[in-house]
């Protein structure tokens, strides 16, 4: 379709690394419907306004994260998740620009595939994460504080569950109070981790 986005294009001119993978991951997805944009200081790419997939360059590896990769059938068995509390996100990894032209024909149907399941409808499922346990020290203050509780409930689900990962990472009790209180003003202002 080549739809290019210019704000793109002053991105890859000013990235410092992977240029060329870069280059050649965008042509591939400019071939799609999908439209260009500049989401979040990355390359991302959208149909009727629902994100679907983004280019990000990292130390070791360049990749496409797709948004709903959860629904999208693996057949080549090349979609990872980012980190274990990942559900919905799966990234297709390159760690050069040869892997991604020997690659052209599967990134194209996983493009295509990620098109298709919004067309349908698909939605990536997070009914078996909807309620979340709180790390104990959360719940304390939860159950101490009126307004914390009111203010934490008004986020969305997804920001819940970023601070409570957080919360709940330190292994010693005092080190996870000390970030509740740290993160206490901005979710009263109803923003959410990384807000």
């Amino acid at each position: 379709m080549n739809n290019k986005n210019p704000k793109i294009d002053d991105y890859i001119q000013k990235t410092k690394r992977w240029k060329e993978e870069y280059t050649a991951l965008r042509e591939l997805l400019l071939q799609s419907e999908l439209k260009e944009e500049l989401k979040w200081y990355n390359p991302c790419y959208t149909l009727n306004n629902v994100n679907l997939i983004m280019i990000g360059g990292f130390k070791e590896f360049i990749s496409l994260s797709f948004f709903n990769g959860a629904i999208l059938k693996d057949s080549y068995g090349v979609l990872e998740k980012p980190g274990e509390n990942s559900q919905a996100i799966r990234l297709f990894k390159f760690h050069n620009v040869q892997q991604i032209k020997d690659s052209e024909a599967i990134i194209k149907e996983y493009i295509q595939a990620s098109i298709d399941a919004v067309k349908a409808g698909l939605k990536v499922d997070f009914s078996e994460k909807k309620e979340l346990v709180y790390v104990q020290e959360l719940q304390d203050k939860l159950n101490k504080d009126h307004e914390f509780k009111t203010a934490f409930e008004k986020l969305t689900p997804g920001r819940r569950r970023a601070y409570n990962l957080f919360f709940s990472a330190p292994k010693q009790s005092i080190t996870r109070i000390q970030r509740i209180e740290k993160m206490t003003p901005k979710i009263l202002e109803g923003k959410g981790f990384n807000d």
